[in-house]
């Protein structure tokens, strides 16, 4: 099994299942989703990134204690990715890194949108010149915003803003986009490729997961 932690709170199940159904579909792989305590508008700044990471390290820990093989961060700023790979014996994977990768083997000139004031610092050490723009949907700025038609409309409208500067790939820097179906909607209006941090943690994960998990 691998274990994916969602760095928001939330008591919907069917939000809380969304991305490890989407990485099951996609690669055939089992995945158990659990989210961390007393944060329903997630990781959005610093102070929530710091807030959020003992909890990151606790939940690793708890799931890897109940069987996961593989543990999968949620968030494209990777949060408390290091403390929680000195904190257990198995492999953690990032969607930013994940996301970032993937995207610096197309070599191709890239655009990242989130919902901070910056890019993650993960992901802009890892893109290095290939990074063209950052840029935050107007009027987003944590994930609930996102699951709203002005929100999707605002991230469809930031898009095009990327590839009018010169952006020939663009990838997202919240999994929150994942949550709304925003990438195969970018792909289909924009005619863009687009590398969704969900499916990207999904591939490195499922790959490893293959490799180990099942013969373990």
């Amino acid at each position: 099994m691998i274990g994916l932690i969602r760095v928001f709170t939330t008591e919907d199940q069917e939000v809380l299942e969304q991305h490890g159904k989407m990485i099951s579909k996609l690669y055939g792989v089992p995945v158990i989703n659990k989210c961390i305590s007393d944060q329903p508008l997630g990781i959005f700044n610093d102070e929530t990134e710091e807030i959020a990471n003992p909890k990151i390290v606790e939940l690793g820990k708890s799931m890897e204690k109940e069987g996961c093989k593989l543990l999968v961060i949620s968030c494209a700023a990777d949060p408390a990715i290091e403390q929680l790979r000195k904190s257990v014996s198995i492999p953690v994977i990032g969607a930013g890194s994940a996301a970032s990768l993937t995207a610096l083997a197309m070599g191709e000139p890239v655009g990242v949108m989130g919902i901070s004031d910056s890019v993650p610092a993960v992901m802009e050490n890892i893109l290095g010149k290939l990074l063209v723009q950052y840029i935050r949907p107007e009027g987003v700025t944590n994930t609930t915003d996102l699951m709203t038609d002005a929100g999707r409309e605002r991230a469809v409208e930031a898009a095009q803003k990327l590839l009018d500067q010169g952006t020939k790939v663009i990838v997202f820097a919240c999994t929150g986009f994942s949550t709304i179906g925003l990438a195969d909607t970018l792909r289909k209006e924009l005619n863009v490729p687009v590398i969704d941090a969900v499916e990207a943690e999904g591939l490195f994960a499922s790959n490893l997961y293959k490799q180990f998990g099942i013969a373990n």
